[in-house]
């Protein structure tokens, strides 16, 4: 602009994605849910740490002479709410902990460690003889607090809420008929009832939190898609992952907000609306089944450009060498003619990609097919003979590692051959984990690969690779776009002539992703691919 990897924009970060659309618990949508599980985890080691402080400063500093010593019961009060605080914590951090079933511990969590502080607060006897006049408690703070941390359904709220702040009433209570405390029972009321007004303010609170999560959720709507999670945004854009209304079908919805446009000014943010227009246009004329689907294209009422794309189950190149090492020629050789078949299709349609990389490449399940190549983001395609100028006098398109010498000289006659030249800078990617040229930023990248030889792949890595394919590699990386491939068609030719290669076999493939990337693994990270010197891309 993860289950395992997602389709995620290229130069965006990357989330697990939740499987549901929308929590019944406050009408907040799922990633917001899982936000604030996260933060409900924070707060639950703050609470074991306050206990652990307040434990230690009491023996210091406000022990009553001839109280009992360590442990008093009071003391197992703490040392259990320090124990289930850190419970909280750890389970917040397991990666399948659902953040509904975190949310409603987060009600149960704030119930019992306002028991422990009633009981606490009871037991001490420097407690029980101070005054009685309306105070907020421990136990009000922190009804306050979770309103605000754990959201929930009014009713919910109103009853885990009532429970807390019944408790010091209630200790007091036990002590009044148990002949522990003297004190009149209209001095409870007096003495608490604060707390009672707070619990019914955490109420309108979350009343609040679910109003304003029906709204997130609506704003959300992307025509007949429902927006889940939020999967990666850049400067211009953002990707999210969507649900049909309707079908049991997973998206990639890629937008453009009108404020985005707007700090743009309006001769730049028209031609940013038209490059997003040309870059549906392009992706949904394409039929490859190794080109990315495009589902569907609009503007909603608030002006949000959008268009939702096919949903993969996979990882991009750039992670896969970065996670799991150098790629087998046999492999590399089957993704690049996977490549190459969407590659000599657009190109036949007069595109030319122009951002050909690994984080533009997804390597998928699909169906029963794995090793399955998708190629992602038509964001920077140039339409030969189009008549819209979408790109200023002073850009420069694409990413400087993986950018053809003509397209780093800005040359206006740059051709399909360009993406040919980016398609060998990622075969040398995944056959070393090297780029081809390692120069310190953009601007010496660009001059290196106008003006310097690439040192051949088989240099830089230690796996064998068989001669004639690496010179098919090197033939993609020349200087002069007539030495070549003139096609993608005739590099698709020469890389099934590649000899001796052995194939890398479904059963190969098979066993790759059973032992790497089993389903249901966790995400793999992506890594950052370096930056896109694109003064019109979206993302």
């Amino acid at each position: 602009m993860s289950q395992p990897h997602h389709y995620l924009a290229p130069e965006l970060g990357s989330s697990t994605p939740s499987p549901a659309t929308q929590s019944p618990t406050a009408g907040l949508p799922q990633d917001l849910l899982t936000q604030a599980s996260h933060r409900l985890g924070i707060i639950s080691l703050i609470g074991a740490v306050l206990w652990t402080l307040g434990l230690i400063i009491y023996h210091l500093i406000f022990r009553l002479p001839g109280a009992p010593a360590f442990p008093s019961p009071g003391d197992w009060i703490s040392l259990s709410a320090i124990l289930c605080s850190l419970a909280l914590y750890a389970f917040s951090r397991r990666n399948s902990a659902h953040p509904e079933l975190l949310l409603n511990l987060g009600l149960v969590y704030m119930v019992v460690t306002c028991a422990d502080i009633a009981v606490a607060f009871f037991l001490d006897p420097i407690w029980r003889s101070m005054a009685i006049i309306p105070s907020v408690t421990w136990n009000g703070a922190i009804v306050l607090l979770c309103a605000a941390i754990v959201p929930a359904t009014p009713r919910r709220m109103a009853f885990a809420a009532a429970l807390a702040a019944a408790m010091h009433p209630l200790a007091f209570l036990y002590g009044h008929f148990s002949g522990l405390w003297d004190g009149p029972l209209i001095a409870i009321a007096t003495r608490f009832y604060p707390d009672v007004l707070l619990a019914g303010t955490a109420v309108m609170i979350s009343h609040v939190v679910t109003a304003l999560g029906r709204q997130v959720s609506k704003a959300r709507e992307m025509g007949s898609y429902r927006m889940v999670s939020l999967l990666g945004k850049g400067g211009m854009g953002e990707v999210w992952r969507a649900s049909h209304r309707m079908l049991a079908r997973d998206a990639a919805i890629k937008l453009i907000h009108p404020y985005m446009l707007q700090r743009e000014g309006p001769s730049r943010a028209e031609t940013l609306r038209l490059r997003f227009e040309q870059e549906a246009k392009a992706t949904a004329s394409l039929r490859s089944p190794h080109t990315v689907e495009l589902y569907d294209f609009g503007v909603t009422a608030a002006g949000v450009f959008y268009y939702a794309m096919e949903f993969l189950d996979g990882i991009d190149l750039q992670t896969l060498v970065r996670r799991f090492g150098p790629q087998p020629p046999a492999r590399v050789n089957r993704i690049l003619r996977q490549v190459c078949r969407s590659l000599a299709e657009a190109h036949r349609r007069g595109m030319i990609h122009r951002d050909i990389k690994p984080t533009n490449i997804f390597l998928c399940r699909m169906g029963e097919e794995l090793d399955f190549v998708k190629v992602l983001d038509f964001g920077l395609v140039k339409i030969v003979g189009h008549d819209i100028h979408l790109t200023r006098d002073d850009s420069t398109l694409g990413t400087p590692a993986y950018m053809a010498p003509e397209a780093a000289l800005g040359k206006e006659d740059t051709d399909a051959r360009a993406d040919l030249y980016s398609l060998g800078c990622v075969a040398y990617w995944l056959l070393t984990g090297h780029l081809v040229f390692d120069e310190k930023g953009p601007t010496p990248t660009m001059m290196a690969h106008i003006n310097k030889p690439p040192l051949p792949p088989s240099q830089r890595t230690e796996l064998p690779i068989p001669a004639h394919f690496e010179n098919v590699i090197l033939s993609c990386l020349e200087k002069d776009p007539g030495r070549r491939p003139a096609t993608a068609a005739e590099l698709h030719h020469a890389l099934e002539e590649c000899a001796p290669l052995p194939a890398w076999t479904r059963l190969d493939a098979q066993a790759w992703w059973h032992t790497h990337l089993p389903a249901g693994a966790p995400p793999p990270s992506s890594p950052d691919s370096g930056s896109t010197v694109s003064a019109t891309a979206v993302g």
